[in-house]
C-alpha cells in the first residue's frame, strides 16, 4: 500500500511503519519500534484502518452500518499536529509543543492590540530552540500609517512567546497584508481568515 510521505516526530516515515506492521505484530521489532510512542500510535491507527478496509473488501454489496464510523475513528486517531517546537527545560529530557499551538498563542496576543487582526502565523524552528516567526496582520484603516500599533503587536507577541509558551523569539517579522474598516456597519475589506 503506497502512503503519502509523512514523517512522524521521531523521524520515521509512516511508509516504514506500514511496511513493518506485520513483522512487529509477529514479534521481531527493533528497539525503536518497541519504545517509540509515535510509531506505536501510527501502528495502532494503521491496524484500525486495515481492519476497517478489510471489512469493506469482504462485504458483497452493502457495507455494515458501523464501517463509516470505524474508518472515521481511524482517521481521527491520526491527529496531524505538524512540526513540533522543542521548549527549553531545566530538567533532563525535553518538552515539545506543536507549531499550531504556538501560532494560536501568538495570534491571540496580536489580536489584543486595538485595530489589529492577526491572520497567518508561520513558525520556523531549527530544532535547536531557535524560533523565527512571520506574522501576517490586517490593520484598521485608522492605524494603517502609524507604527505605534505594530510596535505594540511586537511587544505583546514577544511577551506572549516568553510568558505563555516559554520561547524567546530569534526573529519576528510582521507583515501587513490587508486594511479593514472599523466602524459599525463598515465591513468592506474585512479579512476572511
Amino acid at each position: 500500500m503506497a502512503m503519502t510521505d509523512y514523517e512522524l516526530p521521531c523521524e520515521r516515515d509512516v511508509e516504514q511503519v506500514w511496511e513493518r506492521l506485520d513483522a512487529v505484530g509477529a514479534g521481531p521489532a527493533d528497539e525503536h519500534e518497541l519504545i517509540c510512542p509515535h510509531c506505536r500510535a501510527a501502528r495502532e491507527s494503521l491496524l484500525a484502518l486495515r481492519e476497517a478496509t478489510s471489512e469493506l473488501v469482504l462485504e458483497d454489496e452493502v457495507p455494515s452500518p458501523d464501517l463509516f464510523g470505524k474508518i472515521m475513528s481511524a482517521v481521527r486517531a491520526e491527529v496531524r499536529r505538524g512540526s513540533m517546537v522543542r521548549l527549553p527545560t531545566p530538567e533532563p529530557g525535553f518538552v515539545e509543543i506543536s507549531e499550531q499551538a504556538v501560532a494560536a498563542v501568538l495570534r491571540y496576543a496580536a489580536d489584543t492590540v486595538e485595530g489589529i487582526r492577526a491572520r497567518r502565523c508561520r513558525i520556523r524552528n531549527d530544532g535547536a530552540g531557535v524560533v523565527e516567526v512571520e506574522l501576517t496582520l490586517a490593520v484598521s484603516f485608522r492605524n494603517a500609517t502609524g507604527g505605534e500599533a505594530l510596535s505594540l503587536v511586537r511587544e505583546r507577541v514577544t511577551a506572549a512567546a516568553a510568558a505563555r509558551v516559554g520561547l524567546t523569539l530569534a526573529k519576528l517579522d510582521l507583515l501587513v497584508d490587508d486594511i479593514f474598516g472599523d466602524t459599525a456597519g463598515d465591513t468592506a475589506g474585512e479579512p476572511g481568515e
